[in-house]
């Protein structure tokens, strides 16, 4: 899409100190983002934009015929689930509940199987037990899975063994392996099929009672092998037991269905808008209309039919660090979804675009619409957090605060090894924590990119994993992950932060 035109672009804008990128696109918002919200709305209306990290195929008659394939499939997720879920992030908005967001950073078309699908459901319906008993509130459940494929790249190429060849950027696009690496359009329709088989196992296994509470000691502990993690988490889990034993032997729990099963969302990053684009279809709002009612459906306009645009690949999608350009196509694709949708907020972002930013994609201020994902890095938090807060809170926007402590934390090993130390992620989360209190806010959620199995990707933590055993299980293909006994141990010291302000 107008590649060359988008190269020069991204030359001119390289040659920008970050401070200039900034104003420039603050000059651009001013006289643009106040029409941006009058001008019709489509699916389609992003390819008039500007756009960051596209894909390039070689035969456009091959990618046409993937999109069309996609057009005619059924919706993967329903309108009915993702206003749920929007009812939900209302209330995390509001302080009435909590958001738990995690999996893989880059999933695979070979995580599509029964046991990789089992770990990480496990390991989140874990991890949201420690958090309910910790904060005493309920957990909503967002995994990183059935669709998040593409990854953006500082670079589309690299080098390898003396020849330039595409980077890899997620499993619909092209494979890893050097020899795969020329983007494939059949890799769209392959991505449909594993993000919808994905999520039909887990609706079955959730179905089939994975997190029924009434047996929590089913869900076994899996790697944990720490004594004092397996302590405490078995000690949370006798609590539990007690309280349930004691609701059946009142009677309370006959008709308590909500213990058999729990809700779990999916999410991924919205970056290929082709695909997108292909699963977003206009359907009917769940919630009851009478016939010739006036609608908004989003920023398309008025709606008279009670249909609203959603974007079926998945509950909640987000706009990555990368491709938040107040006139990018990526916001003006986002801008019209009835969906809830995520925001990544990292260090070049100004309060007052960060504003401008949500007038847009929320321009009614709907509360709990829009999550703002924070990942400044632990040394840059404490500078920018609090008056990214400020900016928001005078605009009267109410926002979900999510804190992903994993991306501005990435470092490499002198053997160029991408790792992430396990403090500097706890400290980047334990300084969002203190940093809403001191500004009269609160942390509605975190975000984290972790894995069900025992991989040796992040250092640090009760294992005391260092740089040299990183080679012992990493299995990334892009960045590091937390494993169970470390997302485990993070949530532990989440709720003992809120158990301490509960019970000082």
């Amino acid at each position: 899409m107008a590649a060359n035109r988008l190269i020069e672009e991204h030359i001119s804008a390289s040659k920008l100190s970050e401070g200039g990128k900034a104003a420039a696109e603050l000059k651009l918002a001013n006289g643009h983002v106040s029409k941006t919200n009058a001008t019709t709305w489509s699916p389609a209306s992003w390819t008039t934009k500007p756009i960051k990290q596209d894909v390039t195929y070689s035969d456009r008659a091959a990618v046409e015929k993937a999109l069309a394939k996609l057009e005619r499939l059924p919706p993967i997720v329903t309108p009915t689930e993702i206003a749920k879920l929007k009812r939900s992030l209302r209330e995390v908005a509001l302080g009435r509940a909590f958001l738990l967001q995690g999996g893989d950073c880059a999933e695979l078309f070979d995580y599509c199987e029964e046991n990789a699908i089992e770990s990480k459901i496990k390991l989140l319906l874990q991890m949201s037990l420690v958090l309910i008993w910790g904060m005493n509130k309920p957990v909503v459940r967002v995994a990183r899975m059935a669709g998040q494929f593409a990854k953006p790249r500082s670079n589309p190429m690299e080098m390898h063994n003396g020849v330039e060849i595409h980077s890899f950027r997620g499993d619909n696009i092209n494979g890893y392996s050097p020899d795969e690496r020329t983007p494939d359009p059949s890799r769209l329709v392959a991505a449909y099929f594993h993000s919808a088989s994905t999520l039909n196992y887990m609706r079955a296994a959730l179905a089939s009672g994975i997190a029924d509470l009434h047996s929590p000691l089913d869900w076994g502990l899996g790697h944990v092998q720490d004594p004092n993690i397996k302590a405490k988490y078995e000690r949370i889990v006798e609590s539990i037991t007690e309280s349930l034993r004691f609701m059946r032997t009142v009677g309370a729990d006959s008709n308590a269905n909500g213990l058999e099963t729990v809700d779990l969302y999916t999410s991924h990053e919205g970056l290929l808008l082709e695909y997108e684009q292909s699963l977003t279809r206009r359907l009917k709002h769940p919630s009851a209309r009478q016939p010739g009612r006036l609608e908004k459906g989003g920023e398309g306009g008025g709606e008279v039919d009670g249909k609203r645009w959603y974007n079926t690949s998945a509950h909640f999608l987000w706009i990555g660090d990368r491709t938040r350009q107040l006139d990018g196509a990526h916001v003006e694709f986002f801008r019209g979804l009835e969906n809830p949708v995520g925001i990544k907020v990292g260090p070049s972002m100004e309060g007052k675009e960060l504003v401008m930013l949500l007038d847009i994609v929320n321009p009614n201020k709907d509360e709990g619409k829009v999550t703002l994902i924070t990942r400044y890095g632990e040394g840059k938090v404490q500078g920018l957090l609090g008056d990214h807060i400020e900016a928001v809170k005078k605009s009267g926007h109410v926002v979900v605060w999510q804190c992903d402590p994993m991306h501005g934390n990435t470092r490499s090993t002198p053997t160029g090894i991408k790792t992430r130390q396990f403090s500097s992620i706890y400290n980047e989360l334990s300084s969002a924590l203190k940093i809403h209190k001191e500004h009269g806010s609160f942390l509605g959620g975190v975000h984290l990119e972790l894995t069900g199995e025992a991989v040796t990707e992040c250092v640090g933590g009760s294992e005391g994993l260092t740089d040299k055993d990183l080679s012992l299980n990493y299995t990334s293909y892009c960045d590091p992950r937390l494993n169970e006994k470390q997302a485990l141990e993070l949530m532990f010291l989440i709720a003992a932060h809120y158990r301490v302000e509960q019970f000082p």
